[in-house]
């Protein structure tokens, strides 16, 4: 009996309409421009959630968007993975508030956290499941308010975040489309060069955290750089190895959106020229978990991804977290 295959019916994305640009990190006190800004991560500017929009409200949105282009009903979900390192409360999971939001009353409902390897990672968590026949049809979603945990003081950090939704149904099918490879790898060693120290039950919220500011994202710049090049560039031959493809045979690489210089390394490893590189980092921002899926929804909404292409995803997060995925659409 054929294997069936899992594919993207739908894609969805939320973005926040504040856009806050780098000339007003100047206006914050900050020793910084646009200037020093783009030329270190081709950042432009980025998205900025207003109080009222939460990671449920901005999933939500994203979702149902998904949805709609899939054909598909909340009643239909029997299962929501969601991705993020922002939730908006640490118990429950944001999947559950969304799970609520969306009246998917079948659906199981839990998070993954992989920071912005978390989309990929739920990618390949609900395409295991559907395998085995535990869900026919699944929402997955990648969603951050980053703005909430980033240090506003810090011009390393605060510059680099910006916040946004998206989501993607999979559903099963006999024919030739869908998820042709999948990869993702762990290194927990490192967890360190990109972490936030505190607010976790290791070390509770007290005054002391508080004075500190070691509850905001902390990070090892040019650390972190060097083992995203590399992690990303074994992400992109294992995926590209799984589906018996090269470079040459993939007609769009949609990788994560953290800083253009890593993006620029990454292809050229897999001998993906630029123009089959799908970038908006310039826009947004790093979104962590929801820059994988914003950008392919830009990608296929815009035209850039057509029927028949082959797709890379590739992503790199802290923990450290990697993974990639090859799609046929």
């Amino acid at each position: 009996m054929k294997r069936p295959i899992v594919y993207l019916a739908g894609v969805g994305k939320y973005a926040p309409p504040r856009i806050m640009r780098n000339a007003e990190f100047a206006e914050l006190g900050l020793e910084t421009d646009d200037e020093w800004i783009v030329q270190r991560t081709g950042i432009r500017e980025r998205h900025i959630a207003a109080p009222h929009e939460t990671n449920r409200t901005m999933a939500s949105a994203a979702s149902r968007v998904a949805m709609e282009r899939a054909g598909v009903s909340a009643g239909e979900l029997d299962l929501i993975v969601l991705g993020t390192a922002s939730p908006d409360r640490l118990l429950p999971s944001t999947a559950v508030d969304v799970q609520a939001e969306l009246g998917a009353t079948r659906a199981a409902a839990f998070d993954v956290m992989a920071a912005c390897s978390s989309f990929l990672y739920g990618l390949i968590v609900a395409e295991g499941l559907m395998h085995t026949g535990s869900a026919e049809t699944s929402l997955v979603i990648g969603t951050e308010k980053l703005t909430t945990i980033v240090d506003w003081k810090d011009r390393s950090t605060c510059v680099l975040f910006g916040d946004g939704s998206g989501a993607a149904v999979l559903k099963r099918s006999d024919g030739t489309k869908g998820i042709l490879s999948t990869f993702m790898r762990t290194d927990g060693r490192l967890a360190e060069l990109l972490y936030r120290p505190s607010g976790g039950a290791a070390h509770p919220f007290d005054a002391t955290v508080l004075q500190d500011r070691s509850f905001y994202v902390r990070m090892e710049g040019r650390e972190v750089f060097k083992h995203a090049v590399r992690s990303m560039s074994e992400a992109a031959d294992r995926a590209l190895d799984g589906a018996k493809l090269t470079g040459a045979d993939i007609d769009v690489m949609i990788p994560h959106q953290a800083n253009i210089r890593i993006i620029e390394a990454t292809a050229k490893h897999a001998g993906i020229p630029m123009d089959k590189v799908y970038v908006n980092v310039d826009r947004y921002g790093n979104t962590s978990s929801a820059s994988v899926p914003i950008a392919l929804e830009e990608a296929l909404t815009s035209g850039r991804i057509k029927e028949g292409m082959n797709v890379l995803l590739v992503a790199f997060g802290a923990g450290f977290t990697w993974a990639s995925l090859v799609i046929r659409f």
